[in-house]
């Protein structure tokens, strides 16, 4: 009797990318068709995606039985996306990786051999960063430098969410049931055996990235609050910095003026420095709403995404 294949998932989050598809498609499948040895899922995940995206995805389900894919009621950000996926792959690992092609499926058989080898997450370093602007390079640097220093846990510096996942990291995943998420912290925190591939990132085959700076930005204060308290206890020592050298300040000029009898002048220093106080206050204040603002929508309790649609490939019926 031959024993059962192991099964991959490819797990593809998707918005707007109705142009890169076709092509990723037909990549994808010239790497898993070369490999015997595994069965193949490729998973698509539509987040709400406002171009032809879904009609091509069922075009694929309908004329490969390898193919399943969800769509979802809107769109809801690749992280809630990739939750989706998370929930629903049928895999014994999973191979996750964006439709444009600057994941190339070229390095699927050498995850598999570090799979087979025990590793549990098999993660893609990049070696560069591909088409970014040097803005976007420098502040992706910076946000990791801060994470990294600021975490009790290693992040990861250029590393996506293109990895193999074993099937116990999918299910650690799938516990973390939060609203506010940021992945690529999430696979640094489960832990787990991890082994490292370096590749060059590739620019993109159609379309444009829909990450705009302000999503990056809103990315990255998603990181750091998700995962540190470090602003919070930054504001506590700014605080406290700041009254010692304001009560130093105090006795300086108390004595002076006890002494000398010396009156305090000054008026544009005091104008600065109550300014200055001002800004530091409304700065701490706006830190403590970034937390309060994520505790009243994880108090909330709503479902990080809802499900229009849910087809499985033939092949896992």
């Amino acid at each position: 009797m031959e024993a059962k294949k192991k099964l991959v998932s490819l797990l593809v989050p998707c918005y707007n990318e109705e142009r890169a598809l076709p092509r990723f498609y037909e990549e994808a499948c010239k790497v898993i068709d070369a490999i015997g040895q595994y069965d193949f899922e490729l998973f698509f995940v539509d987040d709400g995606s406002r171009d032809n995206t879904l009609t091509v995805i069922d075009a694929l389900h309908a004329s490969d039985k390898r193919v399943s894919y969800i769509s979802l009621s809107r769109n809801f950000g690749k992280e809630n996306a990739m939750l989706a996926g998370f929930d629903h792959v049928a895999g014994d690992s999973v191979v996750v990786m964006d439709a444009d092609l600057q994941d190339p499926p070229s390095l699927i058989p050498q995850m598999l051999e570090y799979w087979e080898q025990g590793y549990e997450d098999v993660y893609a370093k990049r070696a560069n960063r591909g088409e970014e602007s040097w803005l976007r390079k420098k502040s992706s640097l910076l946000f990791y430098r801060i994470l990294d220093h600021s975490t009790r846990f290693e992040v990861l510096k250029n590393v996506g969410d293109f990895r193999l996942l074993d099937r116990k990291c999918i299910e650690a995943l799938r516990q973390m049931r939060e609203t506010e998420r940021y992945t690529k912290g999430m696979f640094c925190w489960i832990g787990y055996k991890k082994k490292e591939m370096v590749f060059d990132r590739g620019d993109r085959v159609a379309g444009q990235s829909n990450w705009s700076f302000r999503s990056l930005l809103n990315l990255a204060i998603e990181g750091i609050t998700s995962f540190t308290t470090a602003p919070l206890r930054l504001a506590s020592i700014m605080g406290f910095v700041i009254a010692f050298v304001a009560f130093g300040f105090l006795l300086f000029y108390l004595t002076k003026t006890i002494l000398f009898g010396d009156p305090v002048q000054g008026f544009p220093t005091l104008v600065t420095l109550i300014l200055f106080l001002g800004g530091v206050q409304l700065l701490c204040l706006g830190i403590m709403g970034e937390y309060v603002g994520r505790i009243f929508n994880e108090t909330k309790r709503r479902p990080p995404y809802l499900v229009d649609d849910f087809k499985r490939g033939e092949s896992l019926k």
